[in-house]
């Protein structure tokens, strides 16, 4: 860990700011410490990389990721080129085609969870050049390790931690851009990654997620019943359902032989915004907002068919119609005049 980044990490439980204590430097380089919050989480520093994890117990299911991703570590790079040669896809070009998404330039600070070995950070790190900052996160020491020696010549500031990707230990706003290729769907709590994802990334910027899912026009053939046999994990559905309120312009492309996902989307403020209040022609009339808020309950069908008759003759549309009568009707009923 740069001096001075520990300012800009914060407890993953709380969000709260985090003091260095018992700190060993190296020239720039803290290479050990404790990180502790007000609320008394702790969180050690080992060989310069924080250990940031949460829950402090894992649940099950991500404690079996993590065993797999440990086990798996020595042989991942090995063994991972079949992936794409298995399609007849170029890695290279497959990945460059997926960072493009993020819209990164020289200078853009960037967050990369399940950073795994580092296939797509060192691409990342030489989009963002030497003014650019790359924080790579992944749940497995392993991994985590593997990417460090693959980033040791890379000119971009690289900050390294062990976290989980659905408890973030940053600040609202931080980023400018946030990547995750695989592994997402063996998360503990894919909505709350989402959301964590969208939470640090500023309005405007970009969120880019894949990873395995048969498509379903392909899960019913021997090409799809083929691949979910050797690897359940094309079994997981789509994530769309698990996507934040902030994701706008949202797109989906399957790569990779068509049996993998990627979903990015720009962040937003909240809930989309639109104009609910303008008066819509027609014979209904009424806004978007009072179809909505000024619903009443039913009526026989004789009265419908009167209400209709009624209005016809009076050229009102049926918003304004009936929103005259109730409100006379009310208004005589309870004793006031407008």
């Amino acid at each position: 860990m740069r001096a001075g980044e520990e300012n800009f990490y914060l407890d993953p439980v709380t969000l709260e700011q985090l003091t260095l204590s018992n700190a060993v430097r190296e020239g720039n380089e803290i290479v050990s410490g404790v990180l502790t919050s007000p609320s008394g989480h702790r969180f050690e520093i080992r060989n310069g990389v924080p250990d940031l994890v949460y829950p402090f117990e894992l649940p099950a299911v991500d404690r079996h990721a993590l065993q797999q991703y440990e086990e798996r570590a020595d042989a991942y790079d090995r063994y991972l080129p079949l992936t794409f040669s298995t399609y007849g896809e170029d890695e290279q070009a497959v990945r460059n085609a997926m960072i493009d998404k993020l819209d990164l330039h020289p200078g853009s600070v960037v967050l990369e969870t399940g950073a795994g070995t580092g296939r797509d950070s060192e691409i990342i790190a030489r989009r963002l050049g030497t003014d650019g900052k790359l924080y790579i996160q992944d749940l497995s020491p392993s991994f985590l390790a593997k990417n460090l020696v693959r980033m040791h010549d890379v000119s971009t500031h690289v900050e390294p931690a062990l976290a989980n990707g659905y408890y973030l230990p940053f600040a609202d706003n931080s980023f400018d851009a946030c990547y995750h290729f695989g592994g997402i769907n063996a998360f503990g709590d894919i909505k709350r990654a989402f959301a964590e994802m969208a939470r640090v990334t500023k309005p405007g910027g970009k969120v880019v997620v894949g990873d395995e899912s048969m498509p379903p026009w392909l899960r019913d053939t021997e090409f799809g019943r083929i691949l979910m046999n050797s690897n359940p994990e094309f079994k997981y559905p789509l994530p769309l359902d698990k996507l934040p309120v902030q994701a706008r312009k949202t797109r989906l492309e399957w790569i990779i032989g068509g049996v993998f996902f990627v979903i990015d989307f720009v962040v937003g403020e909240g809930e989309p915004k639109a104009d609910f209040d303008f008066p819509i022609p027609g014979v209904r009339g009424g806004t978007h907002r009072t179809r909505f808020h000024g619903q009443l309950e039913g009526v026989t069908p004789e009265a419908k068919r009167l209400a209709h008759e009624a209005r016809e003759k009076t050229g009102k549309s049926m918003h304004q119609w009936l929103d005259e009568v109730v409100r006379q009707a009310a208004l005589r009923d309870i004793g006031k005049q407008e």
